[in-house]
């Protein structure tokens, strides 16, 4: 029988109708076994996260206030949730438990993960499933760093025990027993451990969106859904800001070749963006799979002749901005040309003058120019791969529109372009390449 772990994030459980619209969906196909759910996230735009609301409670506590009305906030939402559910379940001697450990001095990561804690026990109360509390399987070891081995073989054969069980989002525990919680996409992480664990068939990430769109929707009106997406080509639009899931969140099931699909909790029948492993099929040649892009950059571009010639050159210039905690983007070069793409973000405390100076001192080169307010822009798409005539269409529409290119940088795998232009011509960029591979339908204004 299939397996499949579904997890839902914190809109999709904010509220006894939410909650409604999940058991349906759970009991909608008998293959998904395995829950994970998010903490209560925001009912309106006017309401807060259950878990911004226990990090407030910790932070009042360590400062010596007390918390007791902000937890009640806490208190009444979980006992609301309940009794709307018509659920015999009763939270308050747990309710009662976190209160007294965040006023002895409990941690800021056990905080917090008491609202996937209790959202997991009231989930598993009203799905009939079992409770597997996160703590008891999933591991950090002394450092804080996840432990993937010991998580594998205890999770595997902990949840072996269950045909159906609900296991809390966001946290585990370190050798010592201490609650630790994952740095970022906390739940999306447990639920990609859990269908890892399970060897599952499919990881369904549930959530309030019908997956990925090919281009950010305030930039490009009514951008087209992806339907389906490999983890590299995912991971090159994560890289260039599109929001979609993190590294970490998609490394456990990348590396068991298992699929997730992005559904919605409030468009269940929606088929959503599937991610999967690359298998070497690259769908329609010529096609691109997303474009994304971030503004905030500074080039630097160095000349000098005979630069490739000269022993070491990349070496000192590197160890340039290595001396100053630089990172770069990219470094597209030439002959006897090279830049540095770096974030703005890196240059902050007047960083800028000081490297060219050292820049000019190690490396004496024929000229530094400076490219400042830069935004970047990557297409992505495997069937870009060996397609003649990709660039020239990208490059066409840019200049169609009167958008200068400031730098241009392709990795050797062929599937994204990555174009450096100004930050005011950004959207405009934005747009112009989309519809250069998506033409708009007709009499659909751009």
């Amino acid at each position: 029988m299939d397996i499949k772990v579904a997890k839902f994030g914190g809109s999709s459980l904010a509220d006894a109708a939410q909650f409604r619209k999940v058991r349906a969906i759970v009991e909608a196909d008998p293959a998904r076994r395995y829950v994970v759910p998010s903490a209560p996230g925001k009912r309106d735009q006017h309401d807060q996260k259950i878990t911004d609301l226990l990090y407030k409670c910790h932070a009042l506590a360590q400062e010596g206030h007390s918390f007791a009305e902000v937890f009640g906030l806490i208190k009444g939402r979980f006992l609301t949730i309940c009794a709307e559910l018509g659920l015999s379940l009763d939270l308050r001697p747990d309710l009662e438990e976190i209160a007294a450990r965040i006023k002895a001095g409990a941690s800021a990561d056990y905080a917090a993960s008491r609202g996937e804690f209790l959202n997991g026990k009231i989930l598993a109360a009203y799905l009939d499933f079992a409770f597997v509390d996160a703590a008891d399987v999933i591991f950090f070891d002394t450092e804080g760093r996840f432990d993937a081995e010991k998580t594998q073989s205890v999770l595997s054969r902990e949840l072996a025990r269950y045909p159906r069980a609900v296991i809390p989002g966001f946290y585990g525990s370190t050798p010592d027993g201490q609650v630790r919680t994952f740095s970022r996409g906390g739940s999306d992480i447990t639920g990609a451990i859990v269908a890892r664990g399970v060897n599952a068939s499919l990881y369904e990430n549930w959530t309030d969106v019908s997956g990925f769109l090919m281009a950010d929707p305030r930039v490009v009106k009514n951008p087209k859904p992806i339907r389906e997406i490999t983890y590299r080509e995912l991971r090159e639009l994560a890289y260039m800001g599109a929001s979609v899931l993190h590294e970490e969140a998609i490394f456990p099931v990348r590396e068991a070749k298992i699929p997730i699909n992005i559904k919605n909790t409030n468009d269940p029948d929606a088929p959503g963006t599937l991610i999967v492993s690359d298998n070497g099929n690259y769908r329609t040649p010529g096609s691109i799979t997303g474009i994304a892009g971030l503004k905030g950059f500074t080039i630097i571009a160095i000349e000098k002749t005979l630069m490739h010639s000269e022993l070491g050159f990349g070496r000192k210039l590197l160890s340039v901005i290595e001396d100053h905690g630089i990172s770069f983007e990219h470094m597209p070069s030439g002959i006897d040309t090279i830049s540095l793409v770096i974030a703005d973000s890196q240059l902050n405390n007047n960083k800028l003058d000081k490297v060219l100076g050292d820049i000019e001192r190690v490396c004496q080169p024929d000229s530094i120019e400076v490219f400042q307010d830069i935004a970047l822009i990557a297409t992505v798409g495997l069937g870009m791969a060996y397609t003649p005539g990709i660039a020239a269409k990208l490059f066409t529409a840019l200049a169609e529109g009167g958008i200068n290119v400031r730098m241009i940088d392709q990795g050797s795998s062929e599937i994204n372009i990555i174009v450096g232009i100004e930050n005011k011509d950004f959207e405009e960029a934005m747009r112009r390449i989309y519809y250069a591979f998506v033409p708009p339908e007709p009499d659909s204004p751009c």
